[in-house]
């Protein structure tokens, strides 16, 4: 057997430890920021139980009664049910600013066949939401075949849809009597029911389980990590074999059927049928909600539990100065703080994913 060479002896000397790495201590903040990335919803939770917290505190036991947390439900059914639209077209990066209008023509559509042309109310039901589908039909071809910027397509169709409301309409209101006797099903959302001390509205159960499926569509579909993919990044989302033209024609669509929904949920709540209720600002309600909730206005980021927490926390803010007597200009100022505050948290937060 030879004997040592020369470089094994020069390798005699060598330092034989093993290379190892030690975990980077994680500072708290940074745990805190991770959760927060990984649980977008967490943030308007929090918020949200906050806001009970302080005005149950400064208000006393009145506010924690079930009859006016269930109050607070019934006031924000319908821009939850929007919020839950505008989250579909948030998460692909975009906007509407028509889902508002699309929701007043939808009730004066299905208010008009069902009463005026005296067509049976399940058909005109079905109007109304074909027309809200067809009105989003179009922002998805104008967006997704047309290559136009969502902000200005959903604004031009914003002034369309409303001068075509109130040309169609003339303006004229349709009374709650007359709904009531010519077609009550259209305020069947408004039917009240006790559970416990708590009173709630069909309005209100349509809008939890509309959130209900959404989030799971969202979360256990193709279709909804198509939508993630597609407002997260169109170019990487198209090269790895998605359809991203279908997926905004379809998200679009969608949120145009929902927000005839929301129409449906409307002519209960509100009883008569106006379509002078279009200058009402429900869009910037339903964006409201969606960005206080937490959905990244740059899309692919967000859950659609957090718009309904968002919903909340402006339903809770609303309802808690109410109690106060405070002036209705407190409830504006602090609803400009949120959004401004819910997007500087989105900023901090994406820093993780950069």
């Amino acid at each position: 057997m030879t004997g040592t060479q020369e470089f094994e002896r020069v390798l005699d000397g060598s330092d034989k430890s093993v290379a190892s790495f030690e975990h980077e201590k994680v500072s708290l903040i940074k745990r805190a920021q991770h959760f927060l990335h990984s649980t977008p919803a967490a943030v308007p939770l929090i918020v949200l139980v906050l806001a009970i917290v302080i005005f149950g505190m400064t208000i006393g036991g009145r506010f924690f009664s079930s009859y006016t947390l269930t109050l607070i439900l019934q006031q924000i059914a319908i821009v939850g049910i929007l919020g839950a639209a505008q989250t579909l077209v948030i998460l692909t990066a975009g906007i509407d600013l028509s889902i508002g209008v699309i929701m007043v023509i939808s009730a004066v559509i299905m208010g008009n066949v069902a009463i005026t042309y005296g067509i049976p109310t399940p058909i005109a039901v079905v109007a109304g939401l074909v027309v809200g589908g067809l009105c989003g039909l179009l922002n998805g071809f104008l967006v997704a075949y047309m290559k136009l910027p969502p902000f200005i397509v959903t604004l031009g169709t914003w002034n369309i849809v409303m001068a075509t409301n109130f040309i169609y309409s003339a303006n004229e209101t349709i009374r709650d009597t007359d709904v009531d006797e010519k077609a009550p099903l259209l305020h069947l959302f408004a039917v009240s029911f006790k559970l416990g001390s708590a009173v709630l509205t069909l309005g209100v159960i349509a809008m939890v389980l509309l959130v209900v499926v959404l989030w799971y569509v969202l979360n256990h579909t193709a279709w909804g990590r198509h939508v993630y993919a597609v407002g997260d990044d169109p170019e990487a989302a198209k090269l790895s074999g998605i359809q991203t033209k279908k997926v905004l024609l379809t998200v679009y669509a969608i949120s145009g059927v929902i927000a005839g929904l929301a129409a449906w949920v409307s002519i209960g709540r509100n009883g008569s049928i106006s379509p002078s209720s279009a200058v009402t600002d429900f869009n910037l309600q339903a964006i409201t909600a969606t960005v206080i909730g937490g959905i990244s206005l740059f899309g692919g980021r967000g859950s659609i539990l957090g718009t309904l927490f968002g919903a909340m926390i402006v339903g809770v803010v609303s309802m808690g100065l109410n109690m106060l007597g405070a002036d209705p200009q407190w409830k504006v100022l602090l609803t400009g703080v949120l959004i401004i505050a819910a997007v500087a948290i989105d900023q901090w937060i994406r820093k993780v994913s950069v």
